[in-house]
């Protein structure tokens, strides 16, 4: 893999070290984690839905957290005494730990586990704040006042 050099973005562009800092992680972090597998999908726009595979696994063993940019979903498999002998074992019963680098302003509404799926929902929330707004030429963008009652008040 080709190392690429960021340091120019950081030179030239101004609130974007985030984005320049995330893309260095990526290229440091190890290989995408295989189990459990995992799916990321679009149910709406602005609302999305991970859903893992955790055959086995019961909600006591599970514990899902959001804290800033960051999901985190970790596993813990409870230590069973030897059942028996397997001549095959294809069903994993592993601990995992898994983290999901969220978008600003996602957010996590709700987690259900049901039939070995575990169904994580996601919500895109862009306060008003954020939102596009009218600018107005030379004038005031104090939007309180209607012109009529400009006028009215000259």
């Amino acid at each position: 893999m080709r190392h690429l050099d960021f340091a120019p973005l950081y030179r030239s562009a101004i609130g974007f070290d985030r984005l320049a800092h995330l893309f260095n992680e990526t290229q440091r972090a190890e290989a995408a984690p295989g189990y459990p597998p995992y799916n990321i999908e679009l149910v709406a726009e602005d609302k999305y839905r991970i859903t893992m595979a955790l055959a086995g696994f019961e909600r006591s063993e599970l514990d899902i957290e959001s804290e800033r940019d960051v999901l985190k979903i970790v596993g813990r498999k409870q230590k069973v005494a030897a059942a028996g002998t397997f001549l095959h074992r294809g069903i994993a019963a592993r601990d995992f730990e898994h983290s999901f680098r969220l978008a600003d302003h996602v957010k996590v509404v709700g987690a259900k586990l049901d039939n070995g799926l575990l169904n994580i929902d996601l919500v895109r929330e862009v306060p008003e704040v954020y939102k596009p707004r009218k600018i107005v030429i030379d004038g005031s963008n104090d939007q309180a006042a209607p012109a009529s009652q400009e006028l009215q008040a000259a």
